[in-house]
């Protein structure tokens, strides 16, 4: 039984060296590309934002839009309906901000309710029919997220040499309280947000995500989007099919300033895991693996070290050891991460300090509470996601249930 655990504990050493070479990698990437500036290619493009109810830094988030360093870009927002309070705080914006606004034109449109797909995919195809025909680029954010000036700027630049299928940023959760829910959302984020890099393994987030109007008529994602819940996981998969690459874009990273609570939390770990089972099962069996692997290696090696010494076996050093090393390099991969972070949003490094500590300090609490979020969406089909019910019985059949 010794040298089986033995065996396993070299495989978890080697594993956990492979995991932190590529965090590193990933970062070196991250910082490397967040300093270059984007400021030469400038296609025809449209951002689409679509709205439901008022998020935390609601005005903040939408202003970030308004004041892109770029031309020429349309900025439109959609609502389900006139009733949204995001309907009529966006009109008051616009118009009190748009004479500042660097946009060329700026409107709000109601798109009614859904009955095929999510009703922010519903939004975004109403906007979509009516886009202009000069429009070479379809930029998506979505109103949780507060960009950077140069935001758009980068979005777009992968496409500048034709080759690359979409691109996408990622978020990161800015607390605004430094409640322990709030916190655990923001720590357990920024383990899924370090894996992204220059590798054919990234997916899109529907946040902060662009592709040429070409491609994405080529793709079908019209007809895809219209059966679909999923924005970003449908884009990628579509994106991959055609042996082009899904572009990472460090510069994308934009920050969702969050207040939540435990039960908002479990709610929105396992509906956004739930949503990956049907939309890209492979990337959720690698997340379960991911962190088995370094959950239940932690454990496992440390419950090998205790029952080796109990009795007496030769080998409870070198365990005990391993559990170390474990933990060790998840501390490092949590510094190695937060690091990168307060680079990439240098404006938020004091609203995240909190955030920062408890991510380095606390780093294998939140790889517990992320399994459970992650086997939890190992069972069901049905998600509540902004108030609306979805059960999704397969990726391309979605009941709106209320």
């Amino acid at each position: 039984m010794s040298d089986i655990f033995l065996i396993v504990a070299c495989i978890l050493l080697f594993g956990q060296l492979l995991i932190t070479i590529q965090v590193i990698s990933n970062a070196r990437y991250a910082l490397k590309k967040s300093e270059k500036v984007r400021d030469w290619y400038r296609p025809s493009a449209i951002i689409i934002v679509p709205c439901k109810g008022l998020d935390a830094a609601f005005e903040q988030n939408i202003l970030s839009f308004f004041h892109q360093d770029y031309q020429p870009y349309r900025l439109w927002f959609v609502v389900e309906d006139t009733s949204d309070p995001a309907y009529a705080e966006l009109n008051q914006i616009i118009g009190r901000y748009s004479p500042q606004s660097s946009a060329q034109e700026i409107r709000v449109f109601v798109a009614g309710k859904t009955a095929g797909c999510s009703q922010k995919l519903h939004n975004i195809l109403f906007c979509y029919r009516q886009i202009p025909a000069d429009v070479e680029v379809l930029v998506f954010a979505d109103s949780d997220a507060c960009a950077d000036n140069d935001w758009l700027s980068h979005i777009v630049y992968p496409f500048h040499s034709g080759k690359k299928g979409a691109a996408s940023g990622y978020r990161w959760f800015v607390p605004k309280t430094n409640n322990t829910a709030t916190l655990a959302l923001s720590c357990i984020n920024a383990v899924v947000g370090q894996i992204l890099g220059n590798t054919r393994f990234n997916q899109a987030w529907g946040g902060s995500m662009a592709i040429p109007a070409s491609t994405f008529r080529e793709l079908n994602l019209e007809t895809i989007w219209s059966r679909s819940i999923s924005d970003d996981l449908t884009l990628s998969s579509a994106v991959r099919r055609t042996g082009k690459k899904m572009m990472y874009v460090p510069s994308c990273m934009v920050a969702s300033y969050e207040t939540t609570t435990w039960p908002k939390l479990f709610e929105c770990v396992r509906r956004q895991f739930l949503i990956t089972r049907v939309y890209a099962i492979r990337t959720w069996l690698f997340g379960l693996f991911s962190i088995l692997f370094s959950v239940g290696g932690l454990w496992l090696m440390i419950g090998a070290a205790a029952f080796a010494r109990h009795v007496q076996d030769k080998n409870a050093i070198f365990f005990a050891i391993t559990a170390a090393v474990i933990l060790l390099a998840q501390f490092f991969r949590a510094v190695i991460r937060q690091g990168m972070i307060c680079r990439l949003l240098p404006k938020d490094i004091k609203a995240m300090r909190a955030a920062a500590w408890a991510d380095i300090l606390l780093f294998w609490v939140w790889g517990i509470i992320l399994l459970i979020g992650i086997v939890s969406s190992a069972f069901g089909k049905t998600i509540c996601w902004r108030g609306i019910r979805y059960r999704m019985n397969s990726p391309l059949d979605v009941v709106v249930e209320q």
